[in-house]
C-alpha cells in the first residue's frame, strides 16, 4: 500500500466524469487500498478515485462507524435533508454549508465485483453523494450557501 498525492483544487481532472470500471482487477484492488491508506494520512471521510488523479468510478467512505467501498456507485434512492458544514481534502481548510440529503442508498459493487445496495443516514449519506460527485466532475463548492471558518464535519 501507498500513500498517493491528493489533487487539488484547479486541477482540470476534478472536473471530468469518470469511466466505469468493467475489470476489477489487481491494479484496481491496489487503488482502493491505496486510498484508504491515504484517507487514513489526510484525516478525512471520503475519497474519490479522481482526487488520487484516476478517472475511475471508485470512491471510498470511512465515517469511523462505516467503511465503504464503492465500485461504479450510483444513487437510488435519497429522502430528508440536512445542512451542515462540508469540507474536501482537495480544498484543504475551506468549508461551506451545504444541503444534502438525510438518507441515501446506493448501489455498487464490492472489490470482489458483486453488486450490492447500501443506505446510510446523517454524515454516510452526506459522504455518499460528496464522493460519488466527484465521480461526475462536481464538487461541493457548486453547492455551498454559506463559507465558514469552522468545521463541524468534512469528506
Amino acid at each position: 500500500m501507498a500513500i498517493r498525492n491528493i489533487v487539488k483544487l484547479g486541477d482540470d481532472i476534478l472536473t471530468k466524469k469518470c469511466r466505469h470500471v468493467d475489470d476489477i482487477n489487481e491494479k484496481i484492488i491496489t487503488l482502493l487500498d491505496d486510498m484508504h491508506e491515504t484517507l487514513i494520512e489526510a484525516d478525512g471521510v471520503g475519497l474519490a478515485a479522481p482526487q488520487v488523479g484516476i478517472l475511475k468510478r471508485i470512491a471510498i467512505i470511512d465515517t469511523g462507524l462505516d467503511f465503504i467501498e464503492l465500485i461504479n456507485p450510483e444513487i437510488l434512492s435519497a429522502s430528508g435533508e440536512q445542512t451542515g458544514l462540508e469540507g474536501c481534502l482537495s480544498y484543504p481548510g475551506k468549508f461551506g454549508e451545504v444541503t444534502r440529503p438525510m438518507v441515501v442508498t446506493v448501489k455498487a459493487q464490492n472489490r470482489r465485483g458483486e453488486w450490492y445496495e447500501y443506505t446510510g443516514e446523517g454524515l454516510t449519506a452526506r459522504a455518499l453523494c460528496h464522493e460519488i460527485e466527484h465521480l461526475d466532475g462536481h464538487m461541493f463548492i457548486e453547492k455551498v450557501t454559506r463559507w465558514s471558518d469552522e468545521m463541524d464535519s468534512e469528506e
